[in-house]
């Protein structure tokens, strides 16, 4: 099969390359998948995206003129996509489900830290050999409750790791997870987590129900001081409320591997441009907040195992053998 991949860095080609060995026809695009550069995928049979790729209507009635038959999603996430026009132009759409929950939720637990323990400062610090400690007050993590909205794989691995802790978790899913219940978690209603919650860390979808779910009125129901951790999806934080709670001190910390508006940030090198995000700029000036660049999924174990399923899906496309695929389900 021949693959347009878009979105396309250096780590991806290795991965997709190692386990490839012959059997599909790669060509490796730089760019994100847009209208303005769906025209590269014509010739092709499939276009493997990522999260920053836009497959807006336009673009893929764009793709279903040039033939492409099968859209490949190098992640578990795809409400970048728009399965109605997927629906109505036949084009059949693939993910990656599952690659490593650890991964993210070891990057949730290291925010924590940072923020807690004040790792980003100290670090700066005693790089200038200024070594006083104000400021840099942290707290115990034991006892502390943390709040798990979403308890899907990697919600369960946030649990253990802070059930390691010492921590109380409860936690909100509209769907319980009966491995969480073995946990002993409790489950409760989303403004009794709020309440509740000294750390609140968010692993749940982007739908129309969770779209700023993070907003003025939920963040005036949590604990003064709370720390909001995001390494889900951008558009669950209302970013202009969460600064005004930062302002006021009702949000303590705030730690984001995901940003609304990240689409022409993350995975760019723009450090010899101007910043034009003004909100995003906001957000860099508080000393409790830290931001990475959407990386929470980069270890060697997810990389190896995206690139395998993402194999394993192409190649049940083409075999026809939709049972080992991992299909995203058409309206």
């Amino acid at each position: 099969m021949k693959v347009a991949v878009f979105s396309s860095k250096t780590y991806d080609q290795e991965n997709l390359d190692k386990v490839n060995d012959g059997k599909h026809q790669f060509t490796y695009l730089p760019v994100r998948l847009t209208t303005l550069t769906a025209a590269l995928a014509h010739g092709y049979d499939a276009v493997c995206c990522f999260v920053n790729d836009e497959l807006t209507a336009d673009c893929i009635q764009m793709l279903a003129s040039y033939d492409v038959k099968f859209i490949a999603m190098r992640c578990a996430g795809y409400n970048n996509v728009d399965l109605a026009a997927c629906a109505k132009n036949n084009i059949t759409i693939v993910r990656v489900p599952n690659y490593s929950p650890y991964s993210v939720a070891e990057h949730a637990v290291a925010l924590i830290m940072d923020l807690n323990r004040n790792i980003h400062r100290a670090f700066a610090r005693v790089r200038e050999h200024y070594y006083i400690l104000d400021g840099l007050l942290g707290f115990d993590m034991h006892s502390k409750t943390v709040g798990v909205i979403g308890t899907g794989k990697i919600g369960v691995c946030l649990i253990r790791i802070m059930q390691g802790f010492g921590c109380n978790v409860i936690a909100y899913d509209p769907y319980p997870n009966d491995e969480v219940i073995a946990l002993g978690v409790k489950y409760t209603s989303l403004d009794e987590l709020y309440a509740e919650s000294h750390v609140i860390s968010l692993h749940c979808p982007l739908t129309t129900e969770t779209k700023h779910l993070i907003n003025a009125d939920s963040i005036s129901k949590m604990r003064k001081g709370v720390m909001i951790i995001n390494t889900s999806r951008g558009g669950l934080v209302n970013t202009v409320d969460v600064i005004e709670g930062l302002k006021s001190e009702q949000v303590g910390y705030l730690g984001l591997d995901v940003y609304e508006e990240e689409t022409d940030l993350f995975f760019e090198d723009n450090s010899n441009t101007v910043l034009q995000d003004d909100v995003f700029a906001r957000l860099l000036t508080f000393t409790n907040v830290v931001i990475t660049g959407h990386q929470a999924f980069f270890t060697r174990e997810a990389l190896d195992a995206i690139s395998k399923v993402t194999l394993n899906n192409l190649s049940a496309l083409e075999n026809n053998d939709l049972d080992n695929a991992f299909l995203i389900t058409l309206p």
